[in-house]
């Protein structure tokens, strides 16, 4: 059976997540952290997660996981069966992760692990997340779904980033950068929130933050 590897509270992790839990493949979760050891860096090239534990070996990164399994798992129709449409839904997929999700990251520190970042590092991303949230705004429909009436691996990357993105431009700014452009990333999310496949992912991060806080209290 393929294994999952990561931990609930990796957007990444969730989104293969949600992806095996959205289509019926079946898999076994392994939870682990990142990690430098010897066997981590075997399976993932920078002891990253998500990574997968495949028949025919390892496999790391997100995207490229969720291109094995449509490949892997034909049936189950990962993406669209027009090539244009399919397409759309990987360009929109890669444009959250790279261009929103991994942008607003540098402010993690502070948005959410009680850090500072550095004034040049606001600026840039600030710079950049106008531009690119601009640019997202042109391809997204929103109709209701990210690449329009279809549910897609475009509306998982939206479940899983656009809150981190919508909170960290609230926290260090003081505004939502997506709401402020029109991207309703609530709605989105409460929508997306009614599949199964949504409430399990959020159902097992919850308990997992609750099992994290806990340990700490021990520890303190």
């Amino acid at each position: 059976m393929l294994k999952l590897y990561g931990f609930p509270l990796s957007n990444y992790f969730n989104k293969v997540k949600f992806v095996l839990l959205e289509h019926g493949i079946a898999f076994e979760e392994v939870r682990t952290n990142f990690s430098q050891d010897a066997a981590t860096l075997a399976r993932s090239p920078l002891g990253k997660v998500p990574y997968i534990e495949t028949e025919a070996g390892p496999l790391a990164e997100s995207q490229a996981i969720v291109e094995y399994l449509a490949g892997a798992y034909p049936d189950k129709a990962i993406f669209s069966p027009d090539s244009y449409r399919a397409a759309k839904e990987r360009e929109l997929a890669i444009f959250i992760d790279l261009h929103l999700e991994l942008v607003a990251r540098d402010l993690y520190k502070q948005a959410f692990f009680g850090g500072t970042v550095t004034d040049y590092t606001k600026s840039r991303a600030e710079k950049m997340l106008n531009r690119n949230i601009a640019g997202f705004a042109r391809i997204a429909k929103f109709d209701p779904y990210v690449g329009g009436t279809a549910f897609s691996i475009a509306d998982v990357c939206a479940f899983v980033s656009l809150p981190l993105v919508g909170l960290a431009t609230k926290v260090v700014y003081g505004r939502d950068f997506l709401l402020e452009a029109g991207i309703d990333w609530k709605a989105h999310g409460r929508m997306v929130g009614e599949r199964s496949a949504a409430q399990k992912v959020t159902a097992d991060r919850l308990a997992y933050m609750e099992q994290q806080k806990a340990q700490a209290q021990q520890r303190g």
